[in-house]
């Protein structure tokens, strides 16, 4: 990082750290993002943004920022830069000063820091707009299961605001303090949600010979869906296929009518998922009726992530830009896949982009009521925004 970059960033950490911790303070969850999302539109306006729009996607926010030479004449001019605001129904155990307000509620994922370092990117370039063309920040909604980036999307997030490239960023506990990371191709995995449910014939325990079990047919079916990824998914292809949660009956002595369980699939590949999906419709309609049950098969609650796959052109400005601000031995470009899912895939499957790691230090991992963004960490993450605009759109 060069010296006077670094001495304007240093300036600034003060503030943001107030500021990080104060979103910290004040978790809101999925699209009720409110104060986060009003917050972030007083101080892009502050920074004297080109045009802020508030309530894109519900309760997104999009900043328009022109370069020295005025705004991109067209989307090969103009990049977006996104970062998330919401944060997790999990009550906090950090013991921090600056702890969640909000009962049963806390920024378990890093969103507040995210959220903070782009809004520290986006101070410093207002005031230098060193870059040439239109940077277009959008600050998320709802990343946690409700899919904010698809709701922004579907609100013409970019036919309002076509650009050619999109980035993001997020931290990584266990990764030190100042290097970055990013997975070549995909990065993180898709998640589907479903709900089976197998109807039988309940009756007395005392007399299964009147009854069409469901316990035994849902047990059956546990086993069988496991068959899915050791014998029908390409041994080369990671999936993983989890019933998390099984419910059924209540007495000792009475065979119920119906179990209820859900299933959760994840993978790197939409076509895999695909092929999941119509092996576990198949194995729960058939494993039931040989028990004399019926298996359906729903889809359960919240928004289906695609897998998130980062793009070669867009991977390698994004690994310049981490290279200069960290030095090449800070930065890896193998990082593993992760069987965790990101909603930026969405954008990700209309725009090229990347999506990198950012070293989080020796902290709880993510969604653990631990769990605390590293205040450390803005420093470097701004500095990577802003050397990955000047990469992005030279002056």
């Amino acid at each position: 990082m060069n010296a006077p970059l670094r001495n304007s960033i240093a300036a600034m950490i003060p503030e943001l750290t107030a500021w990080r911790q104060d979103f910290h303070r004040n978790p809101e969850l999925g699209f009720e993002v409110q104060r986060t999302a009003r917050l972030v539109a007083e101080r892009l306006r502050a920074f004297g943004f080109d045009e802020v729009v508030e309530g894109v996607g519900q309760t997104g926010v999009v900043g328009l920022l022109h370069g020295a030479s005025g705004p991109a004449a067209g989307p090969e001019k103009r990049v977006l830069f996104r970062a998330d605001m919401d944060a997790l129904p999990i009550p906090e155990a950090t013991g921090a000063p600056y702890a969640s307000a909000a009962a049963g509620l806390m920024h378990a994922c890093g969103h507040d820091g995210h959220t903070t370092m782009l809004l520290g990117a986006a101070r410093h370039l207002s005031e230098t707009r060193a870059f040439d063309g239109t940077l277009v920040f959008c600050f998320q909604p709802a990343e946690e299961g409700y899919g904010g980036a698809q709701a922004m999307i579907d609100d013409s997030l970019l036919e309002r605001f076509p650009v050619k490239g999109a980035y993001a960023v997020h931290n990584w506990p266990g990764v030190p303090i100042g290097a970055f990371g990013v997975a070549r191709g995909p990065a993180m995995a898709s998640t589907d949600k479903f709900v089976i449910t197998v109807e039988g014939v309940g009756g007395h325990a005392a007399f299964p010979h009147l009854c069409r079990d469901p316990i035994v047919a849902a047990a059956a079916i546990v086993t069988a869906a496991q068959t899915i990824v050791s014998r029908v998914v390409d041994p080369l292809e990671p999936a993983v296929v989890s019933i998390t949660a099984i419910h059924a009956g209540e007495a000792f002595n009475v065979i119920p009518d119906r179990v209820e369980m859900k299933c959760n699939i994840r993978c790197f590949s939409e076509a895999v998922g695909t092929t999941i999906e119509t092996e576990l419709r198949r194995i729960c309609a058939q494993t039931a009726a040989a028990f004399g049950a019926r298996a359906t098969v729903e889809k359960g609650d919240g928004v289906p992530y695609p897998p998130t796959v980062n793009h070669p052109a867009e991977t390698e400005i994004a690994l310049a830009a981490m290279r200069a601000v960290a030095g090449p031995d800070n930065v890896r470009d193998d990082v593993k896949p992760v069987m965790g899912a990101e909603d930026f895939a969405f954008i990700l499957r209309q725009v090229p982009g990347a999506y990198v790691f950012l070293g989080n230090g020796d902290t709880a991992m993510l969604h653990n009521p631990k769990y605390d963004f590293n205040d450390a960490a803005i420093a470097p993450g701004v500095a990577y925004w802003v050397e990955l605009a000047r990469r992005v759109l030279p002056a």
